[in-house]
């Protein structure tokens, strides 16, 4: 049996980036190609936890790496910051798990509501937004008004060795959050209730179907699901496409003043792929009335494999830019 001829990967041209918003969507575009929706204005049944997402994501050569509502569990949404236990809230969606109940619809499904951009600058390095969002619970009482920003970035050129960066871009992302429920609250996980090595909420990633069986690979080396709540700076996650047979990578690289930083990572490679930081995996984290909590991350798409140089390249170009990202 003969494997496919690889397709050669389209040129980019070096063209700045551009956005346009539709009312319910921003979608950023470089070389006249979208590559980044990010949806502001959500029509997800509340369920599924309505909240703004990344989706699509495409790299810089046009191969799409997010997958939204897949079936198995249609609250997946591309690339989105989700947290399952919120006190006694669930902002990720489908069933909660909790040690009284296990996994059970428990009524608590809330939704992160868009309320206004309050800044989109495109005077520096890529194009920068700032949003704010107020969390409400599913009967729709305030619990979290949230701050957020994020910017993308081309890393083409850049860093300490910028021709490992070549067919890459980064999602600089921040989020602060505000308790405005007037009473603390404890933000967890599954495994924090109990059910073990399923610590997800955080920013979370959603491969395409086609990325099942991909690798991992951090600065100790590589693998795949024993990744699954371990502690580094910086993981990777390469799949491969239908249809193209071409390769693509994921990199998601902590800012190092996240509170417990280095988090853990939620990582999985077998059922499906996913990647997502995990900084409340195995120990809940309380959000006190007058206490925010922000956490930093930047998320890299990039054509191709990547070895171990190319991997620490890409991390690195990542944390410069998160950096001095002001």
């Amino acid at each position: 049996m003969t494997t496919p001829a690889t397709t050669a990967r389209p040129a980019v041209p070096s063209a700045q980036l551009s956005i346009r918003d539709d009312g319910t969507a921003l979608t950023f575009t470089a070389g006249g190609q979208a590559i980044a929706t990010y949806t502001y204005k959500p029509t997800d049944s509340q369920y599924e936890s309505p909240r703004p997402f990344f989706h699509p994501l495409t790299t810089l050569g046009g191969d799409e790496v997010t997958i939204s509502r897949p079936w198995d569990h249609v609250w997946h949404k591309g690339l989105s910051w989700a947290l399952p236990n919120v006190g006694k809230h669930n902002f990720w969606g489908g069933a909660t798990y909790t040690r009284a109940t296990e996994y059970a619809n428990l009524d608590n499904n809330g939704a992160m509501n868009h309320g206004s951009f309050t800044g989109i600058d495109q005077s520096g390095a890529g194009i920068s937004v700032s949003e704010s969002l107020t969390w409400t619970s599913q009967e729709g009482e305030p619990v979290i008004a949230e701050s957020r920003r994020f910017s993308i970035q081309l890393l083409d050129g850049s860093g300490t060795d910028p021709s490992r960066n070549e067919g890459a871009y980064v999602i600089l992302f921040e989020t602060r959050m505000t308790n405005v429920s007037a009473e603390e609250i404890l933000i967890g996980s599954p495994t924090t209730e109990g059910r073990h090595n399923a610590g997800y909420g955080g920013l979370f990633w959603r491969g395409p179907r086609s990325f099942a069986g991909g690798g991992f690979r951090n600065p100790e080396g590589t693998g795949t699901d024993e990744f699954m709540g371990t502690r580094s700076p910086w993981i990777a996650f390469t799949g491969k496409h239908d249809v193209t047979c071409r390769s693509s990578t994921i990199a998601f690289v902590e800012d190092s003043s996240n509170p417990g930083a280095p988090n853990q990572w939620f990582a999985r490679s077998s059922m499906f792929a996913c990647l997502g930081s995990a900084p409340f995996f195995s120990e809940e984290v309380p959000l006190r009335e007058g206490s925010p909590l922000t956490y930093r991350y930047a998320v890299v798409i990039a054509d191709g494999d990547v070895d171990a140089d190319r991997a620490r390249a890409l991390a690195d170009a990542a944390q410069a830019a998160l950096g001095s990202w002001a």
